[in-house]
Formats: C-alpha cells, sequence, structure tokens
C-alpha cells in the first residue's frame, strides 16, 4: 500500500475506535458528511458488510487506533475485501482531539476523531505494513517476551526482598548473581541461610562446580564468608526458606522460557531481509534488531530522519518563554518501545564501537550526565538507523555528519 494521502480519490474516510468485543465506526466523506456513526460488532462477517458497503460510495481509506491486538480482524477484513487500510498512533490522536470541542472520551468520540483525521490530517496516518505476516508473528512473540521479562523481575525482585529481610550479608554475596544457574540451583535445594549452612562447604562446591566451572570457588567463599557475617536467626526465616525454592524454580522457569523465545525470535528475525542490516549496527542484538523492526517497518513513514528522530522521542525540543530560549531539553513523548530501544542499543555500543564510546565521552566532558549523554548518542545514530532501513547498507562505522532534521 502507498502512503495514504488525500488526493488518492477517497469517497469515504473509515474511522474504527476499536475494542474488544466491540468497535465504533463513523464514516465521512470527502465534504465531512457522516456516511455512517453506529457500533460494530468484532466480527467478520458484520466487518466485511460494512466494508463492502461504504465501497458502493468509492475508494474506502479504513484508519484504526490499533492495527495489532484488538485492531488486527478489522485490518485483516478490509485487507481481504481490497480496502486500503492506515492507523492513526495514539500520540498523534490525542494531540487530534485536543482541536475537537468537548471533554467526553466516547468511543463515539474517538471514532469520528479517527475518521476526520483521516480526511484532513492524512500526514499524521502511518502506513499498515501489506503482507507482513512474519512481523505479524514476531509481534506476537517479542510481546511474550516482553511480558515474560517482566514477570523475571517481578520474581528477582521477591527473591531480593525476602534475602534481604532476613539474611542481608547473604543477599549482597549472591544477589548480582540470581540469574545464574548455581545460585538458583542453591536456592532450589536448600532455599536460604539456614539450609546453606546446615549442607556445609563441601555439599555447597558439589552443587556450584558443575554449574560454575570458573568461578566455582569465587562463588562457595562468598557464600561460606556471608553465611559467617550473621549468626541471629531473624523471624520470618523459616517461612522465607520454603518460599526461596519456589521462587528459584519459577525463575528458571521464566528465563528458560525468555531462551526459547529469543530463538524464536531470531528465527523469524534472520527471514526478514533487514535483519542483518540492523544487527550489523553496534549494541544491536536480536531482541532490539525485532523491536526496532516492529516499529518503524521498512521506514517508508518517515521521510527524513528528523521525522523519525521526533517518532521516537529523541529529537531536542526547544523551550521558549516570551523572548528569551532555555536551550533544548529531551522530548518526553515519542514511541516509548522505540526511544528505550534506541537507548538501550547506545549503550550497548558503548563497550564495542570506538567512535559511538570516543561520542559519549565527548558529552560526559560537556557536562552531561550518564543518561543525557547515552540519549544524544542514540538520537545521533538516528541518522544512521535510516539509511540502512531505507536503502539497506550496513552499518558504517564512519562518524556521521549529517543532524537529524524535522521538517
Amino acid at each position: 500500500m502507498q502512503e495514504p494521502s488525500a488526493d488518492r480519490g477517497y469517497a469515504v474516510f473509515l474511522g474504527l475506535d476499536v475494542g474488544k468485543g466491540e468497535h465504533h465506526a463513523t464514516a465521512l466523506g470527502p465534504d465531512g458528511r457522516r456516511v455512517y456513526d453506529k457500533p460494530l460488532p468484532q466480527d467478520e462477517h458484520a466487518l466485511r458488510a460494512l466494508f463492502e458497503q461504504l465501497s458502493g460510495h468509492g475508494r474506502v481509506l479504513v484508519v484504526v487506533d490499533q492495527p495489532a491486538s484488538i485492531g488486527a480482524l478489522p485490518v485483516a477484513v478490509a485487507r481481504d475485501v481490497g480496502v486500503d487500510v492506515a492507523y492513526l498512533p495514539g500520540l498523534a490522536m490525542r494531540r487530534i482531539a485536543d482541536l475537537h470541542p468537548g471533554n467526553a472520551k466516547t468511543d463515539a468520540r474517538d471514532a469520528y476523531v479517527i475518521a476526520e483525521a483521516a480526511r484532513t490530517l492524512p500526514h499524521a496516518l502511518r502506513r499498515v505494513d501489506t503482507g507482513d505476516e512474519a512481523l505479524a508473528d514476531l509481534d506476537v512473540i517479542v510481546g511474550f517476551d516482553d511480558d515474560l521479562a517482566a514477570e523475571v523481575t517481578r520474581v528477582t525482585n521477591r527473591i531480593h526482598g525476602l534475602l534481604t529481610q532476613i539474611h542481608p550479608a547473604l543477599e549482597r554475596a549472591i544477589g548480582g548473581k540470581l540469574h545464574h544457574k548455581a545460585i538458583l540451583e542453591l536456592l532450589h535445594r536448600y532455599g536460604g541461610p539456614t539450609g546453606l549452612r546446615t549442607a556445609g562447604k563441601k555439599r555447597i562446591a558439589n552443587v556450584v562446580r558443575p554449574r560454575a566451572p570458573r568461578s566455582h570457588h569465587a562463588i562457595v567463599e562468598a557464600v561460606m564468608a556471608a553465611l559467617d557475617e550473621q549468626s541471629v536467626t531473624v523471624p520470618g526465616t523459616r517461612a522465607a526458606e520454603l518460599v526461596l525454592p519456589q521462587l528459584a524454580d519459577q525463575l528458571t522457569a521464566l528465563l528458560a522460557q525468555r531462551e526459547q523465545a529469543a530463538t524464536q525470535v531470531e528465527e523469524m528475525l534472520d527471514a526478514h531481509p533487514l535483519s542483518p542490516v540492523l544487527t550489523s549496527m553496534p549494541g544491536v542484538g536480536v531482541r532490539t534488531a525485532a523491536r526496532i523492526l516492529l516499529e518503524v517497518g521498512d521506514g517508508s513513514s518517515f521521510p527524513t530522519s528528523g521525522h523519525l528522530a521526533a517518532y521516537a522521542g529523541l529529537a531536542p525540543v526547544t523551550r521558549r518563554s516570551g523572548s528569551s530560549i532555555r536551550g533544548e531539553h529531551p522530548s518526553r513523548g515519542g514511541n516509548k518501545n522505540l526511544k528505550r530501544a534506541m537507548f538501550l542499543s547506545a549503550f550497548a555500543s558503548l563497550r564495542s564501537d570506538p567512535v559511538s564510546r570516543a561520542y559519549y565521552q565527548r558529552k560526559r566532558d560537556q557536562g552531561k550526565r550518564h543518561n543525557q549523554a547515552v540519549l544524544a548518542l542514540a538520537h545521533r545514530r538516528i541518522p544512521t538507523l535510516h539509511t540502512m532501513i531505507r536503502n539497506s547498507p550496513l552499518y558504517n562505522p564512519q562518524p556521521s555528519t549529517q543532524r537529524p532534521t524535522a521538517t
């Protein structure tokens, strides 16, 4: 599909505020007249009937606010009928909604805002990539991996909390290695300080050695030293040592699921032509490349690197007050997933890319804090990423002289 635009001769602009069980559909003609304005069930036959009915007026553009998840069925049916599809990003929709009278947030009002934006502000729309079954599959696996990551964090924090409560020294000794197989096995077998002390150094070493051949001695010594630091038993220790093995088992299973998800993501990513391009950029691994691909697609929605920087929330915002200019500050808007991916990849590149490291250090020397310097680096990498996605060259390690500019 080409970019949606007002000059393509659309006779109907259909805005769909999608919902889990029901959508609201508002269709406008080129003159703004309402052609249709009713709730619509989340049902293929009802969707197909509406799209075919509206096609009787001429060319139809369907615009949704969520092209994935609950909006996937309307998008699929519209494509099958031969209707063009686009989506209105949430941030753009909220800003456009502020221009319309009324403060009530209803499905009918949202559907109207979407349709009106499609009719009058086609530049605010984004293309829904066609034929991207692979991207749809990738989106499901990446979303599942994100859920797993959140669960890993939750369980890890619970273990940290219990260890800190009953034996702070032991938490300091093993807290930084909770994802290590040796540590998880110790917690699985012995629970906590009482069980570890009862097991003794020899048994602990027998558990750790095969799971940490190079570092087993340091781990065992750290555990034994920590146990010697506290002789009293804190109230709640008994219950905590019943819970800790279960949490360790949960964490072990979650980490194994994440490994499996990473393998699936890598297999799906390998089938995409942009995979070797994205992963050639320092700091961009499989998960980050998948996230960038899902958020940016083939880059056709971003005419310049400045548009991509603004979409990612990395373009600096100039704050003015009257005649005074208070300088540039990081944007608080943009696509949060893309911004996080760019930040993490920029941070990871510091270990492997001398050009990135030199730029980061220059920003630190200018007085910027760590996060500010990494954000500046992420912003600097946008033109390179934009060129790579649009033209498919591999990463060029030469420092970029182009700054992202938006129009």
